[in-house]
């Protein structure tokens, strides 16, 4: 028996409780796994507090980010006593994910976690970081470079604009980092940011070309803040987007794109090939500061994640969740 949270669903509705499962109940796979930790993303509370339909078949046990240590393996790659991270392909929507004590799962989804990652600082990172680390290697991948100026992150103070912050500084780059949380500008300065704004500055409906200030972008928030993140990138310079926190929405204008040279990039981190997740985790293994993950990171038990899933779709957790399923 192992614990879990499991999500089900009847005629009154969805409920979510902390429930003991058998191991027989597990979904096929081909590796067996010891879970460590795990994570809550923005997803995950989607999931958690069914407020958006992210889960596809019910009973679910969500939590879309796991660290753990393979127990049983069919998979040619894994062996028991591997430590593995596993990061999307649906876990957690179509598949029983990380928010339990075991898990069994497709060994081709899983990626060898850095040597010096324990589980606990993996799920600090999760999703969110490897995302952000997805971001930098598009931004890098298309040129943009230090001297070209300064980088914008939006929504700073969640999960990827943290690590991305993180990131972007140690890279070299000069890190605008924008939030509605103005208490929280010691926090992003001590990540690396040179400078804060004010959310609200890009949030509203602006003007479809603007004056060209960032020379790459990294947005999870979408909607205005995204438009407007465009309309101010300078010449030939490269956006990341890869949230929706304002909303799905992208109310631009072609401009920037056709008179400026800007690139848009889409970065999805649920189905990346794995060649792309295995150089994302060995840029965070390489480049992220692991004292950082102190300041980035808050710790809960499992039995705590339904009460954190609403606190974290209302905006007022900073940084990162990281669940210890084990009490």
């Amino acid at each position: 028996m192992f614990s879990a949270l499991l999500i089900e669903k009847g005629d009154a509705g969805q409920t979510v409780a902390l429930t003991e499962l058998d191991e027989a109940k597990l979904p096929d796979g081909d590796v067996s796994i010891d879970v460590e930790y795990s994570t809550l993303n923005y997803k995950d509370g989607l999931a958690i507090t069914g407020r958006s339909p992210v889960v596809r078949a019910f009973p679910m046990v969500p939590g879309i980010d796991l660290a753990g240590v393979v127990t049983e393996s069919a998979h040619a790659d894994w062996k028991q006593g591997d430590r593995v991270v596993l990061n999307g392909w649906g876990v957690g929507e179509k598949h029983w994910g990380g928010l339990a004590q075991r898990a069994r799962l497709n060994g081709d989804w899983l990626v060898s976690l850095p040597e010096n990652f324990t589980t606990r600082q993996a799920m600090a990172i999760g999703t969110a970081g490897y995302t952000a680390s997805l971001c930098v290697d598009a931004l890098l991948d298309r040129g943009v470079h230090p001297e070209q100026g300064e980088v914008l992150v939006t929504g700073a103070t969640g999960g990827v604009g943290s690590i991305a912050v993180a990131l972007l500084a140690k890279a070299g780059f000069t890190v605008a980092a924008a939030t509605g949380k103005a208490a929280e500008a010691g926090y992003l300065q001590g990540l690396g940011a040179a400078t804060v704004l004010d959310r609200a500055d890009l949030a509203a409906a602006g003007k479809p070309m603007q004056k060209e200030r960032w020379a790459g972008v990294v947005d999870s928030v979408g909607s205005h803040t995204l438009a407007n993140a465009c309309a101010q990138t300078r010449y030939g310079g490269t956006v990341a987007a890869c949230g929706l926190a304002q909303g799905m929405d992208f109310p631009a204008s072609v401009a920037p794109f056709i008179l400026r040279g800007v690139s848009l990039i889409g970065v999805d981190s649920v189905m990346a090939p794995r060649e792309r997740r295995v150089a994302a985790w060995a840029r965070l293994s390489r480049d992220l500061d692991v004292s950082a993950l102190d300041a980035i990171a808050q710790e809960i038990a499992l039995g705590d994640a339904v009460a954190a899933a609403g606190r974290l779709l209302d905006g007022t957790v900073r940084g990162r969740i990281v669940v210890d399923v084990n009490r």
